[in-house]
């Protein structure tokens, strides 16, 4: 998941992501992926960096852009990891993307990209195998794995 930094990992571009969860009432947990909105491939609300917010906040604000999600957002970084980030002009990225846990309290009813993209609650291991990226599926299996105390 955090592996020794390779050259190319260092010239990759910086994102923030949010990985929305809900602990349930027999203690398993929920986890909400998003379609993106070119390849409606299964994702985690992330984007880029915001101008005077803390990462952990501009991870939160995505995941309100992206799928109307309010919660309680963690200051640490589950991990990271790394993709190929398709641009309009076709060319590619690659984007390294920190992962932040994200306690959902409450879904809007209507929210910026609401008709831009779908959601899905899935359980931990339907979300991990839903992701196309390995990285974000081990952070998915991870986190899941330890106790709340981690997520939050």
């Amino acid at each position: 998941m955090n592996a020794t930094p390779t050259e190319t990992d260092r010239d990759a571009r910086r994102q923030i992501g949010a990985l929305p969860y809900r602990r349930m009432r027999d203690g398993t947990y929920t986890i909400l992926l998003i379609t993106s909105r070119e390849s409606r491939r299964w994702v985690i609300p992330k984007g880029w960096p915001m101008k005077g917010r803390k990462p952990f906040e501009a991870a939160a604000r995505e995941a309100y852009e992206e799928a109307g999600l309010l919660g309680s957002i963690g200051k640490r970084p589950l991990g990271f990891y790394l993709y190929e980030k398709r641009l309009k002009s076709r060319d590619s990225v690659l984007c390294q993307v920190k992962v932040y846990p994200l306690e959902v309290r409450k879904q809007l009813k209507t929210w910026p990209e609401k008709d831009e993209r779908e959601d899905r609650w899935f359980s931990p291991a339907e979300a991990a195998d839903a992701v196309a990226e390995p990285g974000l599926a081990a952070i998915i299996r991870a986190a899941c794995k330890r106790d709340a105390e981690v997520l939050r």
